[in-house]
């Protein structure tokens, strides 16, 4: 009986995840309609728990008005700390202002600076993420936590493995990566020799929103925009 019971239950499983494709498959179908028409846009990634008195809410301010400024639209996660920021500047610059939200059990509400037709709604992380890539001309990457850190890793290692095209990943906070950088340059690269040298050269370290626009427009004067795949 237990084994049964056993069997049941599997089975069960199986059939619940064949009818969550189609769930799957309409988060994707919405968020490509709705992103393909949105433009040219870079993502801002960064924490949820920065405090808008904190100097890097500050900066990311400035970095995405001048993003608009530069005719980019701004994508975020849509949530407090660090994605308000982001939406925020591109708001007081006049720009498009994107939020890709997800339902979290701490942290993530909707931010009142998104446009609130470019407010999309996501149950699955890993269809959020493909609209982060699909559609972004750049990460700009604030200090933040485990997320931000996924989703630098994740446009890294698609980049280096010609899954995507190549956009520029700009790391803002010398006080906050360089311990980072420090460790891919000695332990993964000099030690152990599992990354190379090129590599290095898909991420950019900068500390102002100047730096991060004069990155993003001498990469484009070489290479046109279009979505990433």
């Amino acid at each position: 009986m237990r084994k049964e019971q056993h069997h049941k239950g599997w089975n069960e499983i199986k059939t619940n995840d064949s009818w969550a494709i189609f769930k799957i498959m309409g988060e994707f179908v919405s968020g490509f309609e709705k992103m393909s028409k949105i433009g040219p846009c870079v993502s801002i990634f960064g924490s949820a728990r920065t405090k808008p008195d904190h100097k890097y809410y500050k900066l990311t301010e400035k970095i995405a008005q001048k993003i608009v400024e530069a005719g980019y639209g701004v994508i975020t996660g849509g949530g407090p700390g660090i994605m308000e920021a982001g939406n925020k500047g591109a708001h007081l610059g006049g720009g498009t202002s994107v939020g890709l939200n997800i339902e979290l059990p701490f942290e993530q509400h909707d931010n009142p600076y998104i446009d609130h037709d470019k407010s999309l709604d996501f149950d699955y992380f890993f269809v959020r993420k493909v609209m982060f890539v699909k559609y972004s001309q750049g990460f700009v990457v604030m200090p933040g936590g485990f997320g931000t850190l996924d989703e630098l890793f994740e446009a890294i290692t698609l980049i280096q493995t010609h899954k995507i095209g190549k956009f520029p990943i700009i790391l803002v906070g010398t006080d906050f990566w360089e311990g980072l950088i420090d460790w891919v340059k000695k332990t993964l690269l000099d030690s152990f020799a599992s990354i190379s040298t090129k590599d290095l050269d898909l991420v950019h370290l900068v500390d102002t929103e100047d730096e991060v626009i004069a990155i993003l427009e001498a990469f484009y004067k070489e290479s046109g925009l279009s979505p990433n795949f």
